[in-house]
């Protein structure tokens, strides 16, 4: 069986090894669109016109920026934690 064929049986007919490797992959590419999103948003908001140095105003709103940024991307850690022990199985109840 190739992985084209392997693909189409589903994510029940693959090892749950690889089923996990998938899902923690998935989380960090997930992770790495928030993180560039994030950088965006802040850099849109935050900085007026490009300098050799930022000054204490821009400084600030990136520090605010990041500080909100990683306290609600904590907050939604620890939400989805919750949510998983609730739940036997986390990724049937994506599918449902």
């Amino acid at each position: 069986m190739d992985s084209s064929s392997s693909s189409a049986a589903g994510l029940g007919a693959v090892d749950p090894q690889l089923q996990h490797f998938i899902e923690v992959e998935t989380q960090k590419q997930r992770f790495q669109q928030l993180v560039h999103q994030m950088t965006e948003l802040c850099w849109e908001k935050c900085m007026d016109k490009p300098g050799p140095k930022l000054d204490s105003r821009a400084e600030a709103c990136f520090v605010n920026c990041v500080e909100r940024f990683i306290d609600t991307s904590q907050f939604i850690l620890n939400r989805l934690e919750q949510t998983q022990k609730s739940k036997p199985v986390f990724s049937e109840s994506l599918s449902d």
